[in-house]
């Protein structure tokens, strides 16, 4: 009864923060980016000429909700991206407010957890705001669709941040399921659990 409240909840009830969501939304296309890698190279979607989609979020190095899910994000990345699903993440806070999380606590960070992903620098917040990403993480899932990407899932990860022993709902992992067996995303919205942005002022 609990996982089936959770999931109607998420499906429903989290509907209006979908609805005020600013940025991108399910169905829409969006736009392609480059931003530097940890590894000073710029990245962009084009790049990655047989992906067939990206699990994108937006994460970074002091939250303590990203810090929680690395672990998950990466077997995220070791699950999908030989599947054609990379994960491309993306680090939108201001470093003058939060300096752990400039760009060379990245490479640190990203040397650290041995990352198999890009883990890209939106210094401008711009591409975050384009998304309409609130916090982090932050999740997109996106499917390649001829030249355009489109947004098939947009929310947490799971639903449960503290432990992944205890989680019952892996909704990435069931949007990207989903696609690749060709069905629509059962659950393509829920709220993103995480620490807000911390914007520029």
């Amino acid at each position: 009864m609990q996982k089936l409240l959770f999931t109607l909840l998420a499906f429903v009830g989290f509907s209006v923060a979908t609805m005020a969501h600013e940025g991108y939304h399910v169905g829409e296309t969006i736009s392609n980016f480059s931003l530097k890698n940890v590894n000073g190279k710029n990245v962009s979607l084009s790049d990655y000429k047989d992906a067939k989609g990206f699990i994108i979020t937006f994460t970074c190095n002091h939250c303590p909700y990203s810090v929680a899910y690395e672990d998950r994000i990466i077997a995220l990345h070791n699950t999908y991206a030989a599947k054609g699903y990379p994960v491309i993440a993306i680090n939108p806070n201001d470093a003058v407010q939060y300096p752990s999380d400039n760009f060379e606590n990245m490479q640190i960070r990203a040397k650290e957890k041995k990352f198999p992903f890009v883990y890209l620098h939106d210094e401008t917040q711009e591409v975050a705001k384009k998304f309409g990403a609130l916090r982090t993480p932050h999740m997109f899932v996106v499917q390649k669709s001829g030249d355009k990407y489109v947004v098939k899932y947009i929310g947490a990860i799971d639903d449960n941040w503290e432990d992944a022993a205890a989680v019952t709902e892996k909704y990435v992992e069931s949007a990207v399921n989903a696609l690749l067996n060709g069905q629509t995303v059962a659950i393509p919205n829920t709220k993103a659990i995480g620490c807000s942005i911390k914007w520029k002022k």
